[in-house]
């Protein structure tokens, strides 16, 4: 009880408070920028770190992160543009539902189901930090492999076309990994002489082109679109209970794909995301409703982005073991700031702890009133006429993709990508699998070659250990499943004739 008064005297104090409230409108305001991720709003945030207080510092990192998960489903909502790669599963979904008038119903389920994503996801991490700790660690490449070989795997599941089309673009997407020399091997690979690609290429670029650039080009070729309703947005809200007394069971199992998966080292808001979106489809009494403006999908995946935010923290408070790119950096501030990761900081610095907590907890429910305020000023882009939005909204993709490394290469591979995803699109290959292939294809094979070195070539161990003979066999099962439906197809067939 005394730790907990401490955390609440640390935590009521005017630095903290204005640290919170700036980092999370800062947070808001990057995150809606296409091609601004959270990962870059919490790296730019760490110089100011160095001036403030420790609950304070790791503070701002919490709130700014937070913010930019959520906010990076405005630009997908509203213009199909992700504004973060956690949003990229889902995009398409609640696009459909702006243009079928549904804006604000979108968009405040993507609010209210972040917000109770993150105070689950704290949760979790107060009561069951060790145990989700612990098997994490039993995670060993081995497992990784196939985890990651299943977050791939996802894409004939949440493919609206068909599966084989959907393979073939994951496919390309692995192709595009492929580039470079950060392989385990460190062998240049389809760089054709070009000192640009030696760093491979990174999936930002590639996002924001087959999204945003391709969605320009749409633009150009036809002059009379069909106009989304431009109006003034009701209550952000509204609507919200019914959704989640209607799938409620939809959003626990998002909640607890998110910190199941946020837990494991390096997996992160953007599996979490793509998994859960996939688990929605693979088990809805309505898949073929998918892709069309239905909230199930978004319920779930909007549900686990944010409770994988706090899920990260989980090995990186114990173990100092990264659960994504942001805590990474967390690390880096923690350290900085006294409060070096480990089993001791949970006894010898407990008051600190209770302070963490307390702050996700804030984030999460400042989140809602800063979010219908940023929502209810994003709707205006929608009465912008498109003459003047799509040359800002491309000027906005390369200077985003420019940010990434200060390289102006990546403006061209954006230019690239986006001619990629608009002949992708106009033939009926999803560009959600080609992004997945990017982002999925540098962890595959660096599990598999890792783990094929530690059993010297012997494949029995990926089968052997008790968690990858189970994710083993939910892999298989997503990769045969268009098959089996395909055989299922053709035996109905010939009944139907008769």
């Amino acid at each position: 009880m005394n730790s907990l008064l401490e955390a609440i005297a640390m935590v009521s104090t005017v630095e903290v408070a204005i640290a919170i409230l700036a980092s999370a409108v800062y947070g808001m305001v990057i995150g809606a920028l296409p091609g601004l991720t959270a990962t870059m709003a919490t790296a730019l945030l760490v110089p100011i770190t160095f001036y403030l207080s420790p609950i304070a510092a790791v503070a701002t990192i919490i709130t700014s992160s937070a913010m930019a998960i959520f906010s990076g489903d405005i630009p997908g909502c509203l213009m199909r543009i992700p504004g973060t790669p956690a949003s990229a599963a889902y995009t398409d979904e609640s696009y459909a539902m702006t243009r079928k008038g549904q804006a604000e119903l979108a968009l405040g389920a993507s609010l209210w189901f972040s917000a109770i994503g993150g105070i689950v996801g704290t949760v979790a991490l107060m009561v069951m930090a060790p145990a989700l700790a612990e098997i994490a660690l039993s995670f060993s490449t081995f497992e990784y492999f196939w985890l990651s070989l299943l977050g791939l795997m996802c894409a004939t599941l949440v493919a609206r076309s068909s599966p084989i089309k959907a393979i073939a673009a994951a496919l390309l997407g692995l192709l595009v990994a492929c580039v470079g020399i950060e392989n385990p091997g460190g062998v240049p690979r389809f760089t054709f002489g070009n000192t640009d690609l030696l760093g491979g290429i990174e999936p930002l670029p590639a996002l924001v082109g087959v999204f945003a650039v391709s969605e320009i080009m749409r633009a150009m070729v036809s002059p009379l679109p069909p106009p989304i309703p431009s109006r003034k947005f009701g209550s952000i809200l509204a609507g919200q209970i019914d959704l989640t007394r209607r799938f409620q069971k939809q959003m626990w199992r998002g909640n607890i794909i998110g910190v199941l998966i946020g837990a494991l080292p390096g997996a992160g808001a953007d599996m979490a995301a793509w998994v859960a979106y996939a688990t929605s489809k693979r088990f809805s009494k309505t898949p073929e409703k998918f892709g069309t403006g239905h909230p199930e999908g978004l319920v779930e995946s909007g549900a686990a982005n944010n409770s994988a935010l706090a899920g990260g923290w989980v090995p990186a408070l114990l173990f100092g073991i990264p659960g994504d790119t942001i805590t990474a950096i967390a690390i880096g501030v923690l350290y900085m700031k006294g409060l070096n990761p480990g089993p001791t900081l949970f006894t010898e610095k407990a008051s600190s702890m209770y302070a963490l907590y307390i702050v996700f907890i804030l984030a999460n429910l400042l989140m809602l009133p800063l979010g219908i305020l940023m929502i209810r000023v994003s709707r205006h882009v929608l009465k912008v006429p498109r003459a003047v939005a799509m040359p800002l909204i491309l000027l906005l993709c390369a200077v985003g993709a420019f940010a990434i490394g200060n390289n102006p290469f990546a403006v061209v591979l954006v230019a690239v990508f986006g001619i990629v995803g608009y002949m992708m699109e106009r033939n009926g290959y999803p560009v959600a699998a080609l992004v997945l292939g990017v982002v999925m294809g540098t962890m595959v094979e660096q599990n598999l070659v890792s783990s094929l070195i530690k059993s010297d070539g012997d494949i029995l161990p990926f089968i052997e250990r008790p968690i990858s003979t189970g994710l083993a066999a939910l892999t298989m099962t997503a990769l045969l499943w268009p098959v089996a439906v395909w055989i299922i197809r053709r035996l109905r067939s010939p009944e139907r004739a008769r």
